[in-house]
């Protein structure tokens, strides 16, 4: 069968186009923790291949002969909602199943259906990982998936009966537990009666280590695109790999999702014998994010979480005050969902995400503006007429602005968003929108692709305008200069010959006719015109 690429549940290395599995992660490491005796964590983003790369280790563990290892996905047990009278047995009936299946142990199976019933829960997960250890003929090793998936009790008893039995391994208990999900062990926050909190860290502080896998390098995003090159000989533009690794920076799910999109689901491409190209690719991307996938849903339900509001909010508007209000668990947390990079800036992590995160918060907004078609700012020779639309932007503000901003959940960046929204109606009939953030640069940076050519389309010549939002902070005067200074670089950076400076102000006190204003500016020689709101 024809391997294709995957973009749903574990690798089938007879089905997917895959790199090595082991080669995600630092292999001479764990097995060195293991030797030791160690509990440790392995965590990353969703649909980042964690459970391909466990069940690569239990194969590889097993198959070496020194150790009995299973893998064991424990996910299940969130359904008793914390009720660790039900998670525990529940889990415990995955880990058993496991065992079972993964280490030909049908004895302990045997063992757990008799002894069950009399064992309270809080002490029958020890009592299964102990008899494990004790009737295994080799050191035993498990691999816990979907960890942080529990809540309440249920996960606090998991993570304090492995701590219980900690002492008495290898001989009577595994010798190595790695437990795996989304999140390092320090960020499981968890409710106790009486509204105590405590921490994952505290619940379980035998761990060794955390490891994280990132996200494939561009020369691994590079190889694994080539690998249908070489299984059935269509080839890639070459000028695709650039704007891939832009859009994915290496997120796997976005990497074999964009795959499959340009691959399969274009049906054109389904000859073989038929290139790929650049405009193939830009359709293949607009397609998935329009899509909302499973992966994108589930990125866009955590832009709800009050400690994920906290860091994005201060990056929508790039406003330095934002900072103030982060701390590094909240930064962190938010960078090991995946969602932002820390080095060497605070960044959203790629493209894709920079396109997701705005549209998903002013999609409501986007789909209801009224009165608004693309063809009234298309001049005869097929350029955007910016002033106008511009201006029209500034009427709708003027009119819209407070009640839209009130259904927004990220009101600090209404401003922000509700004009993307605007762009994008209008955009979506034919070019492109690119976003650019950065916590502290107090601009939000826009980059408008418009196609001359509406044969050629994104693929001929294009129109280049830069728009620069910011919000009135101080003089207006300063922040003029400020703002006409960042403009003019975003565009040589990018290449724009036409740009537009916005500036917000939310001073509820100072009226609409002086809110709303229009100047021709310069400097350097550069045009750019520049728009009060």
């Amino acid at each position: 069968m024809q391997r294709f690429f995957n973009n749903a549940g574990p690798i089938k290395p007879q089905l997917h186009y895959h790199l090595p599995r082991l080669q995600r992660l630092d292999w001479d490491e764990v097995q060195q923790l293991i030797r030791e005796q160690r509990y440790f964590v392995l965590h990353a983003p969703r649909q980042t291949g964690k459970t391909s790369t466990l069940l690569a280790m239990m194969q590889a563990l097993n198959g070496c002969g020194d150790y009995a290892c299973a893998y064991a996905n424990i996910e299940g047990a969130q359904a008793a909602r914390g009720d660790a009278t039900q998670g525990i047995p529940a889990a415990c009936e995955a880990m058993v199943d496991a065992i079972a299946r993964d280490t030909h142990h049908p004895d302990l199976l045997a063992w757990y259906r008799t002894n069950k019933p009399e064992t309270q829960p809080q002490h029958l997960l020890t009592r299964l990982l102990t008899q494990w250890a004790a009737t295994a003929t080799q050191p035993t090793v498990l691999l816990l998936d979907e960890v942080d998936a529990l809540v309440g009790d249920t996960l606090i008893s998991l993570l304090r009966q492995i701590r219980a039995g900690y002492a008495q391994r290898p001989e009577s208990f595994p010798q190595s537990i790695v437990l795996c999900g989304v999140r390092d062990v320090r960020d499981y926050r968890l409710e106790q009666d009486g509204a105590q909190v405590i921490t994952g860290g505290s619940a379980f502080n035998i761990k060794a280590k955390s490891l994280r896998m990132g996200n494939f390098t561009e020369a691994e995003t590079r190889a694994l695109w080539l690998q249908h090159t070489e299984a059935t000989g269509q080839r890639f533009d070459e000028a695709i790999f650039p704007e891939l690794w832009e859009d994915s920076r290496g997120q796997p799910w976005l990497v074999n999702a964009l795959g499959y999109e340009v691959t399969w689901e274009n049906r054109a491409a389904r000859d073989r014998s038929q290139p790929i190209g650049l405009i193939d690719y830009q359709a293949a991307r607009e397609r998935l994010i329009q899509s909302r996938a499973t992966h994108l849903d589930q990125l866009s339900d955590k832009l709800k979480e009050p400690r994920v509001h906290r860091v994005l909010q201060g990056l929508l508007t790039g406003e330095e005050d934002s900072l103030d209000k982060l701390t590094m668990d909240d930064q962190q947390y938010v960078e090991d969902l995946g969602l932002i990079v820390t080095r060497p800036g605070v960044r959203i992590s790629n493209r894709i995400y920079q396109e997701i995160i705005p549209r998903e918060l002013s999609w409501i907004a986007q789909t209801r503006i009224p009165n608004q078609e693309p063809a009234w700012y298309i001049d005869p020779d097929h350029r955007l007429n910016m002033p106008k639309l511009l201006a029209a932007f500034q009427q709708f503000f003027r009119e819209h602005s407070d009640s839209w901003s009130e259904g927004f959940d990220y009101k600090e960046a209404a401003p922000q968003l509700l004009m993307q929204a605007f762009l994008q109606r209008i955009i979506n009939g034919g070019g492109r929108l690119t976003r650019e953030y950065g916590l502290g640069r107090k601009r939000t940076d826009l980059l408008i692709e418009w196609p001359l050519d509406p044969e050629q389309g994104l693929y001929g010549p294009l129109q280049r305008v830069v728009i620069e939002l910011k919000l009135l902070r101080g003089k207006l005067d300063r922040v003029i200069q400020t703002g006409l200074a960042q403009t003019l670089d975003y565009c040589r950076r990018v290449g724009a010959d036409e740009a537009h400076l916005v500036i917000f102000n939310r001073n509820p006190k100072v009226s609409w006719k002086k809110k709303i204003w229009h100047r021709p500016a310069s400097l350097e020689g550069f045009s750019i015109g520049v728009w009060g709101a």
